[in-house]
């Protein structure tokens, strides 16, 4: 079995993202470590935090799991994409 890397999740997330007419934002916040990977607009006005991981072996670092716990206090949504069938769960929420 192939082990995708982490960038060729992330190209494949921009990829299908702006096809369905959506836009996946690489985010960087000047002195904030662990913020998204990027910033996913879908029509409709979904708005998802994506953290990016490859599939095995992808460690959350405690600044990363710090910031997705106070997201997710906001009741903001985060997801973590490690794979496509990831990604399609993704794209089935911007018809919530």
């Amino acid at each position: 079995m192939v082990v995708k890397r982490e960038n060729v999740i992330e190209n494949e997330l921009v990829r299908r993202v702006e096809a369905c007419g959506g836009m996946a934002e690489k985010v960087t916040v000047i002195g904030r470590r662990g913020f998204f990977d990027r910033l996913v607009v879908l029509p409709g006005g979904v708005v998802v935090f994506c953290e990016v991981k490859r599939p095995r072996g992808g460690v959350f670092s405690m600044h990363q799991i710090q910031r997705h716990k106070a997201y997710r206090s906001l009741g903001v949504v985060v997801a973590i994409v490690r794979n496509s069938a990831d990604i399609d769960r993704l794209l089935s929420s911007r018809q919530k």
